[in-house]
């Protein structure tokens, strides 16, 4: 069974060398955790990403090591 990459849902996006992340809808997320993280606090910010099923090790990386984000650019 070969699937066509080229065919995407609505929030789904093509993924460059420059930004490889797909899915946009999920990008949204981790960027609003992020702004919880910055005008409340870091716990906030988990339980926001663990309640819209933002992977552990995501939420990890992008609350806890700033310098590994991905550039927003």
């Amino acid at each position: 069974m070969n699937q066509n990459r080229n065919e995407f849902s609505g929030d789904l996006a093509i993924a460059t060398s420059a930004d490889p992340r797909l899915d946009c809808h999920k990008r949204d997320i981790v960027q609003h955790g992020i702004s919880m993280q910055q005008s409340s606090n870091t716990m906030s910010a988990v339980e926001y990403l663990k309640s819209r099923d933002v992977a552990s090790h995501v939420i990890e990386r992008v609350l806890l090591e700033p310098r590994r984000r991905r550039n927003l650019d």
